[in-house]
């Protein structure tokens, strides 16, 4: 049996660690007991990306937003369909998944992070959100296992009224909220609904083949 071995550790700014974990040629990020993502499930983060850019097809220099980078799997799936007049903000608020993406994981990050219509911001994603008013076609949020802030607790702002608030304002007319989570979660869905979104719930298999356990996207659309 190939035993994991540990890559790496780094510290969520007011939350807990996060562990890089290789076992065989797969990679995982772990917290405490949680799985936060793995090489072997990228199915519904590759989801969240196509499926959101399908929903603003044809728009001019359309510009998405992506919280946070992960494994990439979400930026890399954005660039593949995306056109060249295309700009997306990734930000990241721990230095150390960057570094592990340029480290360990380089041959995954397959060069992602250095195409000129990616621009990286080191910081806080609901900080750029409130930043960015009528900027953005897209939002795709997927820092947490949910809407609440399991990986940090500042990250329940993200789901709050205020920053659904936040988030539409950020949001160019008919631009999309796209939110990742491991299960269904109807006081959210709710919440975006009283927000003024229009909401279309999607279930998505963890792994590209269909399998795994099923999660949950909620793309909400600003009127």
């Amino acid at each position: 049996m190939i035993a994991r071995e540990l890559l790496g550790t780094a510290h969520v700014p007011g939350g807990e660690d996060l562990k890089l974990y290789s076992h065989d040629r797969d990679f995982m990020i772990v917290m405490g007991h949680n799985e936060l993502m793995s090489t072997r499930r990228s199915g519904s983060e590759i989801a969240l990306a196509t499926q959101s850019c399908a929903r603003i097809a044809g728009r001019k220099r359309p510009h998405l937003l992506i919280g946070g980078y992960g494994m990439g799997f979400t930026l890399r799936a954005a660039l593949d369909v995306l056109g060249p007049d295309a700009d997306v903000t990734v930000a990241e608020l721990v230095p150390e998944i960057i570094a592990w993406a340029r480290g360990p994981m380089a041959d995954l990050m397959d060069g992602c992070l250095d195409d000129p219509r990616v621009h990286l911001t080191m910081g806080d994603v609901g900080d750029v959100i409130e930043a960015s008013p009528g900027t953005f076609d897209a939002i795709l949020l997927d820092v947490d296992n949910g809407p609440d802030g399991l990986v940090r607790e500042d990250n329940n702002r993200l789901y709050s009224r205020f920053g659904l608030r936040a988030a539409k304002a950020a949001l160019r007319p008919g631009g999309v909220l796209a939110v990742w989570s491991a299960a269904k979660d109807n006081a959210f869905k709710a919440r975006l609904q009283k927000a003024g979104f229009a909401v279309d719930e999607v279930g998505v298999r963890a792994r590209s083949n269909g399998k795994g356990p099923m999660h949950v996207i909620w793309f909400a659309t600003r009127a």
